[in-house]
């Protein structure tokens, strides 16, 4: 079995003495994991940091065998990633993300709004609101493709496509003003930049609400029936984007 795309390092561990256990995010083969000979030499060891681009070429016997890795670099992004606080949180929540996954279940959507984000990240200077709302907006597709996306295309309870501003904690769908003015201690805030339609960049506020909203739906939805927690670096990419 053989096949050769490009990936992007999610994270890697050590394996015996030399070789390493790489981890990356594929268009075609999903999340990926290979062993890598020689992965820890001083040779190697610069290319396969996470955020980094790779050209992998995958070889194993029998399909369901772990399998190796050939691995060439082709964006190398680790150190601009790992220069800023932000970004090294961002890669490692990302990952944590990416992890709900199952291995080797290709999602070419969330491939490429990693490399988006990631890229975007790197161009843009490590901006905190563009990486914030990057980071939300990959939540909301994370979502989708683990089948609990969220309905805010339109009124749950009359229909209507304007001026939604609130979202049902419990269906995860968009509610208008009117419809929801009697609730709207009940409910959610619609932030105006995940409104359809709308081309706004978010302030603070309002990315705080994003991650409120994909927050509490990813734990009550993904993680809780996994007996997992939201990741501790998903908290921390927050507060350091937050608060610049």
């Amino acid at each position: 079995m053989e096949w050769s795309e490009p990936g992007i390092v999610l994270a890697t561990r050590r394996h015996g003495e030399a070789d390493i256990i790489l981890e990356a995010m594929t268009l075609g083969h999903g999340r990926h994991l290979g062993l890598v000979k020689g992965g820890r030499s001083r040779r190697q060891r610069p290319a396969l940091q996470p955020g980094n681009t790779l050209e992998l070429t995958w070889r194993a016997r029998l399909n369901e065998h772990l399998g190796n890795f050939r691995a060439e670099p082709v964006v190398e992004r680790a150190g601009a990633i790992m220069a800023d606080r932000a970004g090294t949180y961002l890669i490692q929540a990302l990952a944590a993300h990416l992890r709900l996954l199952p291995e080797r279940d290709p999602h070419p959507v969330l491939h490429r709004a990693l490399t988006a984000l990631l890229e975007g990240a790197v161009s843009g200077g490590f901006d905190a609101r563009a990486m914030a709302e990057g980071m939300v907006r990959f939540e909301m597709l994370l979502l989708e493709e683990m089948g609990v996306g969220l309905d805010l295309g339109s009124c749950a309870a009359t229909g209507v496509a304007e001026d939604l501003v609130y979202v049902s904690p419990k269906s995860g769908r968009a509610v208008s003003r009117e419809a929801g003015m009697a609730y709207h201690n009940r409910l959610l805030p619609l932030p105006a930049f995940l409104r359809a339609g709308n081309d706004v960049r978010p302030d603070r506020a309002e990315l705080g609400e994003g991650f409120h909203l994909t927050g509490l739906f990813l734990e009550r939805h993904v993680f809780a029936p996994r007996d997992l927690s939201l990741p501790e670096m998903r908290g921390a990419f927050i507060r350091a984007v937050l608060t610049r």
